[in-house]
């Protein structure tokens, strides 16, 4: 029940945004054009830190998280950051290493994103008693589609979803919808 009103509120945000979008002229700032010469010249810069909110699939969770985006190329950031996830008898404390290439749309403000990134998984399950709680470690691979939505001054939303690969991959799904704000 949870999970599909979750599902609803992050499309319907997502048609929202879609709308309010495509109302909007293309124009860039300075400050985005500063970080795009500075990324090309080399270098990591921190270009935004924002928190997240979504649901994982299998466990059947609400998470909840943080993370930093940084930019090192043009076009490409790299992003850590952490979600805890709770529900389904399981919490899972997820450390992420994403590397995300950014798309440009000509006349558009949304910015697509796809990456990859690895996951370290540290996942605790609730056993009935007199059994002991289980914990356990495992990595991952994410595959992950995006996009970004440009909001007020120096602040974008974004939406992406998630995949885990391989044998161990804890979430299987994930669906987010962010805030970052540009340092």
């Amino acid at each position: 029940m949870v999970r599909r009103v979750v599902i609803m509120g992050l499309l319907a945000l997502g048609v929202a945004s879609a709308a309010s979008a495509a109302t909007h002229s293309s124009t860039r700032s300075r400050t985005t054009a500063r970080h795009s010469t500075a990324r090309s010249s080399g270098g990591l810069i921190s270009t935004s830190i924002g928190p997240r909110l979504g649901f994982s699939v299998d466990p059947d969770q609400i998470v909840v998280g943080g993370q930093l985006q940084t930019g090192f190329a043009p076009n490409w950031t790299l992003n850590p950051g952490i979600e805890l996830g709770f529900g389904d008898n399981e919490t899972v404390t997820a450390i992420n290493f994403d590397a995300e290439y950014h798309f440009k749309l000509q006349g558009s403000t949304w910015a697509p994103y796809a990456g990859l990134g690895m996951g370290v998984n540290f996942i605790h399950t609730d056993v009935p008693s007199p059994l002991p709680d289980v914990n356990d470690t495992v990595t991952g691979l994410n595959i992950i589609l995006g996009t970004t939505i440009p909001a007020v001054s120096k602040q974008n939303m974004f939406t992406e979803f998630r995949v885990g690969a391989g044998d161990s991959a804890v979430p299987e799904f994930k669906g987010i919808i962010g805030w970052n704000f540009r340092l």
